[in-house]
């Protein structure tokens, strides 16, 4: 089970904050009024009401025998005395020396033993059937470096499964059991559910066969996944539960636990699962090829934050900001650019960075797709074509600044610039832009540092240093402006007040 750092667990808890409004009857004389005056009174909210908590007992009957215990073994090579190292010294000590080597007491040891391999078990998780011809699910993280898997039924069979794929992007696994007529969970739609539906999660928690827990859905869509959104829940799930199901009060799966939120390792309060709807399309791929396949647009993207949405004109902070284009990739040929917003992709509102690499990594390879993008005030639709999902590009070299003179006053931002050379203009594919000799003042205070290279200034591309400093010196010292810096081979919008 994932443990992860406590600064990730300060962001989820965050992220999970919430707030209650209570109202309290203000009492008071009633104003003396004609009875046909007074305005009528608002009828209350109709709600359920809650009789009793529910009874899992007829659920877990009913669930319980498709879930799986899995054990994990790896095998280890070492000697016959127990240390794995003895027999590469030996074989060092006879390549260099010759012979066979001598202990420190003088006398020769006896002839080598050989290497033995020892399983030793790596870890228990759990898994839940998906067909009756054996087919089962469970987490990437689970199985990834065993030599072997064995799959435990409650009925106490065993099965040597064989792991058919991994995705560690979505941490979800498929393997295979050499049997029939097994009994199997259906599936649910993970879009559906409801904050405040009741769940159950079923597993082997330190290793104990088949825990049922219980709990409520916290939140649907919670963004400490790559590609997925993962669903929430208080749901106690410790070390072991990894791979069961989380599955609702019609018996239906609806997602595969993954993650606990801990400072200690073991249960917390928080609790993440993969939605069923993504492990299944993973498990197709899987099952069919044995890898999975996503689109890559081509871009690093960075998040739209309030002051950069309101100083170029967007309103509401929205969209995906375009940091990096890969160079010769589908967006690059696209036309689409540095310092773009990009705010629908086929037509879907991009409302968090997130959605961006979700939407584009479920785009069949291939395919034509519709890019929205904010670029200087307007919004332009771009086609690209979408290709398959690689590894980041490298990124490329940082720019030497130049020492400003002593004598040269820096700009009402606090920084002073010098022209891009040609060769720099040409390595980072831009036609104008400025180089940050210093930073001191607003800027610097903003993170602007020597060697950034700024790209545009409120919409407005910069074109050399004297339009630079020209722009800033006409800005108004009481509004934020925003600046598209260059640092590495990353690129962000950073926003600043000038100095009065």
């Amino acid at each position: 089970m994932t443990s992860k750092s406590a600064s990730n667990i300060v962001s989820a808890l965050l992220l999970a904050g919430f707030s209650v409004a209570l109202s309290n009857p203000v009492l008071a004389e009633p104003a003396a009024a004609p009875a046909a005056a007074a305005a009528p009174a608002a009828a209350p909210v109709a709600t359920g009401v809650v009789t009793g908590l529910p009874d899992f007992a007829d659920l877990v009957d009913k669930v319980g025998p498709a879930v799986v215990n899995i054990r994990t073994t790896e095998k280890v090579r070492q000697s016959m005395d127990g240390n794995p190292n003895e027999e590469e010294m030996q074989d060092f000590l006879r390549r260099f020396f010759g012979g066979q080597a001598v202990p420190r007491g003088g006398r020769r040891s006896p002839q080598p033993q050989q290497p033995q391999e020892d399983e030793v078990t790596r870890g228990v998780g759990s898994g839940f059937i998906i067909s009756d011809d054996g087919y089962v699910l469970t987490n990437a993280h689970v199985v990834e470096g065993a030599d072997e898997v064995t799959v435990t039924l409650t009925d106490r069979r065993e099965f040597k499964a064989k792991v058919l794929g991994s995705d560690k992007r979505s941490d979800v696994a498929l393997l295979k059991v050499p049997a029939t007529n097994l009994p199997r969970l259906r599936m649910g739609d993970s879009n559906k559910i409801r904050v405040g539906e009741w769940v159950i999660a079923i597993g082997s928690p330190f290793n104990l066969d088949n825990t049922v827990t219980a709990g409520i859905i916290s939140a649907k869509a919670r963004d400490t996944g790559e590609y997925l959104p993962l669903i929430q829940s208080d749901v106690a799930v410790n070390p072991g539960n990894s791979g069961g199901p989380l599955i609702n009060m019609r018996g239906e799966v609806i997602g595969i636990n993954s993650q606990i939120a801990t400072l200690s390792g073991a249960y917390n309060g928080i609790s993440f699962a993969v939605p069923i709807g993504e492990a299944m399309r993973v498990a197709d791929q899987l099952k069919a090829t044995g890898r999975v396949t996503r689109g890559r647009l081509g871009v690093q993207i960075g998040e739209v934050t309030r002051d950069v949405a309101e100083s170029l004109g967007l309103g509401a902070a929205r969209g995906a900001e375009v940091s990096m284009v890969e160079p010769g990739g589908p967006a690059e040929k696209a036309g689409i650019k540095v310092g773009d917003i990009i705010l629908k992709f086929n037509g879907q509102p991009i409302d968090k960075t997130p959605d961006l690499p979700r939407l584009v990594g479920a785009t069949p390879i291939g395919s034509r797709a519709t890019v929205t993008v904010w670029r200087r005030g307007q919004q332009l639709d771009v086609p690209v074509t979408i290709v398959q999902l690689q590894d980041e590009a490298a990124a490329g070299a940082k720019p030497t600044p130049k020492k400003p003179p002593p004598t040269v006053a820096p700009n009402a931002l606090g920084l002073h610039v010098s022209d891009l050379t040609a060769p720099q203009r040409k390595e980072f594919k831009i036609d104008g832009g400025v180089l940050v000799d210093s930073a001191a003042g607003a800027a610097a205070g903003a993170g602007i540092k020597p060697g950034d290279v700024l790209m545009q200034m409120n919409n407005v591309e910069v074109r050399d240093a004297a339009s630079f400093n020209a722009m800033a010196a006409r800005l108004d010292p009481k509004k934020t402006v925003a600046i598209l810096v260059r640092r590495d081979n990353a690129t962000q919008y950073v926003v600043i007040k000038p100095r009065s």
